[in-house]
């Protein structure tokens, strides 16, 4: 073999050995770099103080008090250009331990209050690990308090760069000093991180708060309240549609809607063991007449046992399906709240089915096929499944043996039914494992959606039973299910995975006809009787077309410009000549083109 030879293949195995970079290598990259980082602010800001520093899964972050120094964004790239220069002096990651007076005295002499805060309370037999950036000269750049792990030098750090600022509380707590957080992100090869760059401007440009605005769907006041969102008409339209299809569904498989009140006496999530875990979510109502305590409904669940003990059931009822979507309400931290992803009041599209251990696996084999039909229609097929388990953690309720044989009901169902799915420890509800579907957006993003849970533990706090074959009293199974999950959430997902261009089905302005002059009046009024009497079936029945008429006196030209904004998915452009030959153009996002208006309707049934 030649020495060019040699040396591209070389190259090529460099190459391949660079690919099988681990997910553990990768995040050990992108913790060193967050030292990086922290010495360059360090270099640049002597008198910063250091907060923490992880690595996170596109990249890496640090938590920094700059005290009376300001920092801004346009200090990014001057930030990221001492991060560079910072790994051109080719350091090792040195790993050290100190006792911890040592450790303390690390923190005081350097001023590092937060570092010492840290140190304060790690306990006394703990080891307390540093890493330092040394040099080839043996001169340290950097060293800070850390478990690792870290690349063992620069030269394994891949490429990357400085994307945004965020305020964060220290230690998470909104009652502490506000913090600045530097975020980066990192990867292993360039290319991966053009990629991921190039999917972040289309995710900016797909934005759901961006687009919620610009598309007229939804609003919030700040004399309402933060994370209260209000929906316009042309955004009520939306939710509905996608809340009356989640329930078609549920409804051919049998489930009956019922309705909960907003507001419950707290007693009721004492017992089924959510006031517990998450009391410190509620809102809190209390009575001006009796001082009776009671807190807006944060989810539905106990409200639906109740109505399944109303009255004595036997096996002949099972299994029992109720659904109803309803708005709750969950005291969320002001700093958590983000456009319609996370919210204070959420709409569940909920379901429970009370079953029989025998017809756990029917009624789960159900509920997948609901779920792979809804998102298939939304065009997001991709479906992957989180196995939720259990962890050895004191936060869950029940007797482990019947944890450990509903997590095998679980596993069991998702091989049944043939779902590519993976496990994790340490996701499941309190009360139970479940199934949390991971559906793939347009631009490759994966999110949380329908959810499949299985509960023996509610059941048994409440009581809940029926009388099976032999005359004896048995207690009921009970399934957790979301289709589209929080319909909010699930509007901010839609939203971003069709760029607003929903499809004609759910679109808020199905139709929208624009006139050319005033001369066409009487045509509009066959085109409008048309699609008033048009029965749309797919996926779901409508009876009529959702439309609007622009006969202003603007120019054809801003007419079409305005419905394009609006995303308006089938566009009817009428002129005189469009009379005379007794058609319509309709203009699509792929195209134009003549149709009949004889064939109108049939037209518009054909689109998808």
């Amino acid at each position: 073999m030649s020495n060019k030879s040699q040396k591209n293949q070389s190259v090529k195995n460099a190459k391949a050995e660079s690919a099988k970079m681990t997910t553990t290598d990768v995040m050990k990259m992108r913790h060193t770099l967050s030292h990086v980082l922290a010495a360059a602010v360090k270099e640049l800001y002597s008198e910063v103080k250091l907060g923490i520093g992880p690595a996170i899964d596109t990249g890496f972050y640090y938590d920094i008090d700059f005290g009376d120094a300001k920092v801004a964004e346009a200090d990014l790239p001057k930030i990221e250009k001492k991060m560079r220069g910072i790994l051109q002096r080719k350091f090792e990651m040195v790993r050290s331990e100190k006792t911890r007076n040592d450790a303390l005295s690390w923190a005081i002499e350097g001023k590092q209050s937060l570092k010492k805060e840290l140190i304060d309370e790690l306990p006394e037999s703990e080891t307390i690990s540093f890493y330092a950036m040394v040099d080839k000269s043996g001169k340290t750049i950097f060293e800070d308090l850390c478990k690792g792990p870290h690349v063992e030098g620069s030269e394994q750090v891949g490429a990357f760069k400085l994307v945004r600022l965020a305020g964060a509380y220290w230690r998470g707590d909104e009652k502490r000093q506000m913090l600045t957080r530097i975020y980066g992100v990192a990867f292993n090869e360039q290319s991966e991180l053009d990629e991921y760059l190039k999917r972040q401007e289309e995710a900016k440009a797909r934005d759901h708060r961006k687009l919620g605005k610009e598309l007229d769907l939804y609003t919030f006041s700040d004399l309402v309240g933060a994370g209260l969102p209000m929906f316009t008409p042309r955004g009520t339209v939306l939710r509905d549609v996608l809340a009356e299809y989640s329930l078609s569904l549920r409804k051919k498989a049998g489930f009956q809607r019922v309705w909960t009140p907003h507001i419950t006496k707290v007693d009721l999530y004492k017992t089924s063991g959510h006031y517990a875990k998450f009391g410190d979510e509620l809102f809190m109502v209390h009575s001006q007449v009796n001082g009776e305590e009671f807190a807006l409904k944060p989810m539905n669940c106990p409200h639906h046992t109740q109505i399944f003990a109303s009255r004595p059931r036997t096996y002949r009822d099972m299994p029992i399906r109720y659904m109803e979507p309803t708005t709750d309400y969950r005291d969320e931290k002001t700093g958590e709240l983000g456009g319609l992803s996370r919210v204070r009041s959420l709409t569940q599209d909920d379901s429970h089915v009370f079953c029989r251990n025998s017809q756990i696996k029917q009624e789960i084999q159900n509920l997948v096929k609901i779920v792979r039909e809804l998102y298939e229609t939304v065009g997001m097929s991709k479906l992957r499944a989180r196995l939720s388990y259990r962890s050895d953690e004191d936060k869950y309720l029940g007797d482990p043996k019947l944890w450990e044989m509903a997590q095998g009901e679980i596993r069991q169902a998702a091989i049944d039914n043939g779902l590519d799915f993976f496990e994790m420890e340490g996701e499941a509800a309190f009360y139970g494992p479940k199934i949390d579907f991971m559906a793939e957006d347009a631009i490759g993003r994966e999110h949380q959606v329908a959810t499949i849970q299985l509960d023996f533990v509610q059941p048994e706090r409440f009581g809940l039973e029926f009388v099976n074959e032999k005359g004896e009293k048995e207690r009921p199974v009970m399934i957790h299910h979301a289709t589209l999950g929080s319909i909010e959430r699930f509007m901010s997902v839609f939203i971003e995975h069709t760029a607003g261009w929903f499809p004609f089905w759910a679109a808020p302005e199905q139709v929208r006809i624009l006139t050319i002059n005033d001369q066409v009046a009487d045509y509009v009024s066959k085109i409008t009787e048309v699609l008033d009497s048009l029965e749309l079936h797919e996926p779901i029945y409508q009876a009529g077309c959702r439309y609007t008429v622009d006969d202003s006196d603007d120019s054809l030209g801003k007419k079409i410009k305005r419905a394009t904004e609006m995303k308006i998915p089938c566009v009817l452009i009428v002129g005189p000549k469009d009379v005379e030959a007794g058609e319509v153009s309709v203009r699509m996002r792929d195209g134009e083109e003549k149709v009949k208006l004889s064939k109108l309707a049939g037209f518009l049934k054909g689109l998808k």
